[in-house]
């Protein structure tokens, strides 16, 4: 017998349990990944991805990646499937996610796609300011729900300048991540609070990054926030066209450039698109700051790769700190 799906997610998606059937579908290191094939009452097949997980730190897993979704399909629709729902399963503890299907295949519909490249995609998200929250009189640095970098949960309370956000919110609280799962570090902590005491505030600090573009103060922006080759394919979303797409985002309002930084860290995207890229939106300035910027942005996710696996990951972070200081630590 075919396994049943779960009464909250065909709640959620107001499926009927007759003529719906849920296989497996694609992989995740932190999830299981199905896919949901359903006909209503006109007939038509309706197809969608779940996610589930096991235990409590699933809801806010999920809650995370579909506020993501939500924040980067809101402002570019055909760059990343829509979310449509997230819960508490019934018949097992855990929690769930369903989306709009990504098709990866090479399968060509006959609807055409946008025909927008990957590099205009990001530059159109990357270019729309983040919404103001409730409370504030701009947008602030931050997220309204807490997210996920792979397994890691992620503070994303509002700061008001990046500099904080940066250090507070992700370098010193990876650290603490890092050092709970592998013990305390001393070597590491050093590094890490000079970085965020001397480098950060000397690269980040509010005024001096400057929009590349405008010339003016930097804004925050929605970033994937995870956008290694891995979570980016070419495919059609529903019954779309066949577009270049983003998955499993991590997201918060950010600097844009930070999504460079995981970029650099495993490739796959190459010069061309980096050049496409800041042709449409310029580097911010000081441009000659921009290659240390991202090492910067870099650092974090080795950190996180570090506090998720161990390993040499550790080594790759030192040697960014130990280079951003000798450059920067002095001034």
């Amino acid at each position: 017998m075919p396994p049943k799906v779960d009464p909250a997610i065909l709640s959620a998606l107001s499926l009927d349990a007759t003529t719906s059937t849920i296989t497996s579908h694609g992989g995740s290191g932190f999830a299981s990944t199905f896919k949901i094939t359903s006909k209503g009452n006109d007939d038509i097949e309706k197809l969608f991805f779940v996610k589930t997980r096991k235990g409590k730190e699933s809801e806010l897993m999920f809650t995370g990646e579909y506020n993501s979704l939500n924040a980067i399909h809101t402002t570019v629709p055909s760059l990343c499937p829509k979310p449509y729902a997230h819960g508490t399963l019934t018949n097992t503890s855990g929690s769930f996610l369903a989306t709009d299907f990504l098709n990866l295949s090479s399968y060509s519909p006959s609807t055409p796609g946008s025909g927008l490249s990957l590099a205009e995609k990001l530059v159109k998200l990357h270019s729309m300011p983040a919404p103001i929250p409730e409370g504030y009189s701009k947008p602030v640095f931050g997220f309204p729900v807490p997210t996920c970098c792979g397994d890691t949960a992620q503070d994303n309370s509002f700061k008001e300048t990046w500099a904080e956000f940066y250090a507070e919110n992700r370098l010193k609280g990876i650290l603490k991540s890092a050092e709970k799962n592998h013990g305390p570090d001393s070597e590491l902590s050093k590094l890490v609070n000079t970085t965020t005491e001397k480098v950060v505030p000397r690269l980040l600090r509010n005024g001096h990054l400057k929009d590349g573009g405008t010339g003016q103060d930097i804004v925050p922006v929605t970033v994937h926030g995870d956008l290694w080759s891995g979570n980016h394919g070419r495919g059609s979303i529903g019954e779309g066209g066949v577009e270049e797409v983003i998955f499993d985002p991590s997201s918060c309002w950010a600097h844009s450039e930070f999504e460079f930084g995981i970029m650099r860290m495993f490739g796959g995207f190459g010069k061309n698109f980096e050049r496409e890229y800041h042709k449409l939106k310029p580097k911010d300035g000081p441009v000659e700051e921009w290659e240390d910027r991202v090492a910067l942005y870099e650092l974090y996710h080795h950190l996180n790769h570090y506090s998720i696996f161990g390993g040499s990951y550790r080594g790759g972070a030192v040697r960014i700190m130990e280079n951003l200081i000798k450059k920067y630590g002095d001034e």
